[in-house]
């Protein structure tokens, strides 16, 4: 007989070691030549995020040693870091951005030199930054994007195509990069060229659109002095958004476009303009460019097209273009990453499931065989612990659909007493344009193999769904997303599944805001763990930085129009709404939702009575990385709960609140 206790009482074995070791999370895959490489996320090593390489014989290597961090910092968010070459007779070519001073470096791994920087240093604002870089070696440069900042705010800024000479002579001098397109679009994407390298494609789109709201595909050729002529838009448009665009081994253009209302897949010839639609599905063939250089498809040099698939969940297919068959590749796995790479007849990319943490797979297109060939998932403890998470749509307001996945206490040797019902955490995730992933989340497993529930709600504006659904957040963020997570904790207890007293809500960046606003606008949840939050939207519009300056314009409406909803939505002016205790935590260097906001907040909070604590971070941005940061965070929101849930256990640090 299974022993009974307490709800949150239960031992696991799962620690906030164990439950934030995100160590091995493998992203940005590409092949040189045979070679496979990647990076590497590494908190233990103060997060950077390492370059591993992976050699034709299967051994693995970290290629760049500490303090080397391969990510970029352009848009804030980053994009594809690094690219490589494969030179007969001399060894890989790796070119790639590092963090600490966004400079773009040579390495030429096999010659033992360490790595040589490709660009200068600039003392205006944030400098200069770089992404999705391709090389070109005959032409002896590196074409990718440069942003470069003009002034001190971070709007002072402006991003073209640029080619970087591989000789090193730009290092000290600016004038050096050339720059390819003509900088009228705020924003673009690295260039794709063409098989014949006669032209090139890429992504751009201008405030106040963001590019998941509308962005253009835009052609140009490539003359004989190496400059781009002619650039025209082909495709897309205000209402149209385009996420990634590749040529063929044809020479056809492929691209994904929610035209039809989902990310499906096209085929252009860029020469008669004439446009095929692929594979006409209702599910996603692509999502949100969050970061410029995601990779949802990689066409193939047999003609077919590797693709990334599916609503909500995913899959990797192979698609025929002639034909718009699609075969699924067979495994466990229900999710795969925005990174595809291929060699031959072999698809490689990053793939996890409810049951497994992110794994290298490769897809052998000729023999349909899947295999996990580098960073295979091993259980750090016994998969019993690890929750079994439920796909569920449940009614919003107006019988509005509300997609989530529930978590309920799991543990192989304990049971809630009779009668009883679990405490459960309401999670909400950033973006807001985003989704949450079905992976195997050992963060997740921390609190349901002790007995608080979890469930994961992709509400109306999220990714994955398509368009429509996507849109419905559209001037309702702060009442869409804070109804659709309290529709769902309110179904929960009306099915008994959760009890109706001890519900908590927790969420970072914009999930942090939905979770004050709920906070502040709901009386379901008996607290609230927030992470590096929007509190003020008027705040906020004069602090962070340029890619999301305007997304208010869509999620809000233009703060000319109407600037008192941007009053009546901020949760840090709704301070004497708030009746139930909290918990605040940030990262000092984050530059996308500064700590003023949260210290703002407190100040209104002090001497109302309600408990609170704030944890902040030296050294940690938007989103924590380093292992010591989010074991301390994991801890105190356990402790949190323990307390306003009445819960007895004393394995974890107190967090003290202030009254």
């Amino acid at each position: 007989m299974v022993p009974t206790g307490a709800y949150g009482s239960w031992p696991s074995p799962i620690d906030a070691a164990t439950a934030v070791a995100r160590d091995g999370h493998p992203d940005h895959v590409g092949m040189v030549g045979d070679e496979l490489w990647w990076t590497l996320a590494r908190p233990t090593e103060g997060g950077r995020s390492a370059l591993v390489r992976r050699r034709p014989d299967g051994e693995s290597e970290v290629a760049l040693p500490e303090p080397w961090n391969v990510r970029s910092r352009l848009m804030e968010y980053g994009g594809t870091p690094w690219h490589g070459a494969a030179r007969a007779g001399e060894g890989p070519l790796i070119v790639f951005v590092h963090f600490a001073d966004q400079r773009l470096y040579a390495y030429e791994p096999d010659t033992g030199a360490p790595p040589r920087p490709l660009t200068p240093l600039c003392p205006v604002g944030s400098g200069l930054r770089w992404a999705d870089p391709r090389i070109d070696v005959e032409r002896g440069e590196v074409w990718c994007v440069l942003e470069e900042f003009t002034g001190d705010a971070p709007t002072d800024v402006r991003r073209v195509i640029a080619a970087v000479p591989l000789d090193g002579s730009a290092a000290q001098a600016r004038s050096l990069v050339r720059e390819l397109s003509d900088g009228r679009h705020r924003f673009v994407t690295g260039p794709r060229l063409s098989p014949d390298g006669g032209r090139a494609v890429w992504i751009a789109w201008d405030h106040p659109r963001m590019p998941w709201d509308g962005t253009e595909l835009i052609l140009a050729d490539i003359g004989e002095d190496g400059l781009m002529h002619g650039a025209r838009a082909v495709a897309g448009g205000p209402d149209e958004s385009i996420a990634q665009a590749e040529w063929s081994a044809e020479g056809q253009l492929l691209f994904s476009s929610d035209r039809s209302g989902w990310w499906n897949l096209y085929a252009m010839d860029p020469d008669q303009g004439t446009t095929t639609a692929l594979c006409p599905r209702e599910e996603e063939f692509a999502g949100p460019l969050w970061q410029i250089g995601r990779r949802w498809f990689q066409p193939l040099d047999n003609g077919l097209i590797a693709v990334v698939h599916g609503k909500g969940a995913t899959a990797l297919g192979i698609l025929d273009p002639r034909g718009g068959d699609l075969v699924d590749a067979v495994g466990p796995w229900q999710q795969w990453g925005a990174t595809l790479t291929a060699h031959g007849s072999r698809v490689v990319g990053v793939a996890a499931s409810s049951r497994t943490g992110a794994e290298l797979v490769e897809l052998d297109t000729a023999t349909g065989r899947a295999r996990v060939i580098g960073r295979g998932h091993a259980d750090t403890v016994d998969p019993a612990y690890y929750p079994e998470p439920v796909i569920r749509t449940f009614a919003g307001p107006g019988g509005r659909d509300v997609h989530a996945h529930v978590y309920p206490p799991r543990h192989p040797d304990r049971t809630g007493p009779e009668g009883e019902r679990p405490p459960y955490v309401i999670w909400v995730h950033g973006g807001p344009t985003s989704s949450f992933s079905l992976v195997l989340d050992l963060e997740a497993a921390y609190f349901t193999s002790r007995g608080i529930g979890v469930v994961k709600v992709d509400y109306g504006g999220s990714t994955g769904y398509g368009r429509a659904y996507r849109n419905r957040l559209r001037e309702q963020w702060g009442v869409v997303d804070v109804e659709d997570c309290a529709a769902v904790a309110r179904a929960l207890a009306e099915e008994g599944a959760a009890d109706p007293r001890r519900i908590a809500i927790r969420g970072g960046s914009a999930g942090g805001w939905t979770a004050a606003a709920s906070l502040a606008t709901t009386d379901v949840y008996a607290c609230a763990t927030i992470s590096y939050p929007v509190l003020d939207l008027a705040g906020w519009l004069g602090v962070t930085h340029d890619f999301e300056s305007r997304y208010l314009d869509t999620l809000i409406g233009p703060y000319a129009d109407v600037p008192g909803r941007y009053l009546e939505r901020s949760p840090g002016r709704k301070a004497d709404r708030v009746t139930a205790p909290f918990l605040l935590l940030q990262g000092l260097d984050d530059a996308i939702c500064p700590p003023v906001q949260c210290e703002e907040f407190l100040e209104k909070m002090a001497g109302r009575g309600i408990g609170h604590a704030y944890l902040t971070f030296e050294g940690e941005g938007h989103g924590f990385r380093r292992s010591e940061t989010m074991i301390r965070a994991i801890e105190a929101e356990l402790s949190l709960y323990t307390q306003v849930f009445a819960i007895d256990r004393h394995d974890i640090p107190v967090l003290e609140l202030t009254i």
